[in-house]
């Protein structure tokens, strides 16, 4: 129940809906029970009508809760005053005008109810979604992208028709049930006390069928959460799965899972679909008892007995109660599967970003001097990438970081816009420690490109002004300028307002790059990171890329991770990491002269290229 009661936090103010959705249930309720409770004093009026027998008798109330009795009453006095069909025309008015303002209530009932559902789905939603953009970069390294949209997009739903449907259940049925009762004791209280027998007997037979439903339904649920990944890969892959002829592999891979999760939710489905006719058929066994317990006691024609109209009303109504007792149990048998999505989502949301602004976090104001790590460390669990880094950046010089594969280049990148804090040592701008400063305005003070050109699903234009939304047009098209991207936009289908396609695939490689760097230029920042920006473009496009890369990096801090060494020649300060440890700092020229690994590295290439 704790896991409801959370999940029934995110429809808060839950009091917003509470209250109208218990005034129209209890309205709806009433005039649907009193539909029922009017059809004694019918079956009065029309075997009296038979009969011909239209004189009052003594009142047959016993009580001021005695509805039917009190509708009898009513009933017979009509009929002694304006005769049996003017008091069939009452009736048969009344019970029309009762129905009416019942479904008119369940009606606006069921509105606010879907109200609530909506705002429970936003609600949960939005927390869900917020918290995973909240995560750090290592979080997704760790996590199958599959799960994580099978939380966002399918859990979450279920969750939300769970909590409300469940919350309207336990509400509106129990309500129905006691107003049932109490119109049955008013008829019979022998016989309502006999037939209640049912409700705790299906109760627990129902108890005992779904007992397992909610370790099917995790099953269920990660299984899905399988092959939304498996999906994800697939589309994601599709040119490597089409040049391997792998396609029937993937598509049996794709299948066994989708085989496995069928098969769960058939038997939760079988398990739950048990409930209803299980309970329905011990409803019917417990309507023959009651027809044969109360025609023994029509029958016995003892004083109190019951009357064959009112014995055919108690049929009528019993009948009813059997419905908000089902619905009850399948709501029972439902629940489990919204509790292990429930599960699934709070695990998510309680999951905390390891990177978060500490308390008095100060908000970095530009960069004038330097960025330095000083015995910076970093590992991935046991495994140590980075060792004792110490580097010191000044204001408006170009550091190239190189090394063999592996070494810890791209590592010690992400730490620089705080992608990871490192486990040991500490970087500094302007001399403040990252940790005093705000993420957002350490990385507002730095531009990215990386060797995969990520776009965005959008317009060219749009994901130009991604960095700098309410970038005016003019803006945008000198950005691409200087990205030598504007010529290449122009001749596209529509311009500046082509969409690029998922990820930018109606793109080529070098004009994806060129527009990521006019994104990065119209952003402006004083530090330009470039990871490998130029290593899987081909000759003319490395060319046209490297020039706008320059013409980026002029009057701006630039640290370049380089898979060509001939761009970075003219580097301020090249830095060779290898095995996660700096081991040679300079210029070209003075490290051409250690003759240590740059060198080799150097020598490597020129005798490949």
């Amino acid at each position: 129940m704790k896991t409801y009661f959370r999940l029934l936090s995110f429809a808060k103010p839950i009091e917003k809906f509470a209250i109208p959705y218990v005034i129209t249930t209890l309205l709806s309720v009433l005039f649907g029970v009193l539909n029922l409770a009017l059809l004694s004093p019918l079956f009065e009026t029309l075997i009296s009508t038979t009969s011909k027998n239209t004189k009052s008798i003594a009142s047959t109330a016993t009580n001021a809760f005695d509805i039917t009795g009190r509708f009898t009453d009513f009933v017979n006095t009509s009929m002694a005053i304006n005769g049996p069909q003017s008091t069939l025309t009452y009736v048969c008015f009344i019970i029309v005008i009762s129905v009416l303002l019942s479904n008119i209530f369940r009606y606006f009932s069921q509105r606010i109810m879907e109200d609530l559902r909506v705002h429970t789905l936003l609600n949960l939603r939005k927390t869900v979604f917020n918290n995973v953009m909240n995560m750090h970069v290592g979080f997704f390294n760790n996590e199958r992208k599959g799960d994580i949209i099978s939380k966002v997009a399918s859990d979450v739903q279920v969750v939300q028709f769970t909590v409300t449907n469940t919350l309207q259940v336990v509400f509106k049925e129990p309500l129905t049930l006691i107003f049932y009762i109490i119109v049955l004791l008013s008829i019979s209280v022998k016989l309502t006390l006999f037939s209640l027998m049912v409700i705790p007997i299906s109760a627990f037979i129902i108890s005992k069928i779904v007992k397992r439903i909610k370790q099917q339904a995790k099953e269920a649920h990660e299984s899905f959460a399988k092959m939304i990944g498996f999906l994800d890969e697939a589309l994601g892959g599709i040119k490597i799965i089409k040049a391997f002829n792998s396609s029937e592999r993937i598509k049996d891979k794709f299948h066994a899972e989708n085989v496995f999760y069928s098969n769960l939710n058939r038997k939760m489905i079988r398990r739950q679909q048990l409930g209803s006719p299980v309970s329905e058929f011990l409803g019917v066994i417990m309507v023959s008892f009651i027809v044969w317990y109360g025609g023994t006691l029509i029958m016995s024609h003892q004083p109190g007995a019951l009357s064959t109209s009112k014995f055919i009303a108690y049929i009528a109504i019993f009948s009813q109660v059997m419905r908000p007792a089902k619905a009850l149990t399948d709501s029972f048998s439902g629940i489990h599967s919204g509790i292990a999505a429930g599960e699934r989502v709070l695990e998510l949301i309680d999951t905390k970003p390891e990177l978060i602004n500490k308390p008095g976090a100060t908000e970095l104001e530009g960069f004038h001097q330097a960025l330095s790590l000083e015995h910076v460390s970093f590992s991935y669990g046991t495994k140590e990438v980075l060792k004792d880094i110490n580097l010191k950046i000044n204001k408006g010089s170009t550091v190239a970081l190189i090394g063999p594969s592996g070494g810890g280049k791209s590592t010690l990148m992400d730490l620089i816009p705080r992608f990871h804090d490192p486990k040991s040592g500490i970087i500094k701008i302007d001399g403040q420690p990252y940790e005093d400063l705000t993420v957002e305005s350490i990385r507002t003070q730095m531009g990215i490109v990386n060797q995969e050109s990520f776009l965005f699903n959008d317009s060219i234009f749009n994901n130009i002004a991604f960095a700098k939304p309410n970038a005016t047009e003019e803006e945008v098209i000198a950005a691409a300028k200087i990205a030598n991207a504007h010529e290449f936009i122009l001749n596209t289908e529509q311009g500046y307002q082509t969409f690029v396609g998922d990820r930018g695939n109606r793109l080529s490689g070098g004009q994806r790059q060129r527009v990521c760097i006019a994104r990065a230029v119209l952003a402006n920042p004083p530090i330009m990171l470039l990871d490998e920006a130029t290593s899987a473009l081909d000759t003319e496009s490395e060319k046209l890329v490297q020039d706008a890369l320059n013409n980026l990096m002029k009057n701006r801090t630039s640290i370049v991770i380089a898979h060509r060494l001939s761009t970075i020649q003219h580097a301020d300060t090249i830095v060779v990491i290898d095995k996660g440890q700096i081991v040679e700092t300079g210029n070209h020229s003075s490290l051409i002269a250690k003759d240590g690994l740059y060198k080799r590295l150097i020598d490597m290439q020129t005798f490949t290229d």
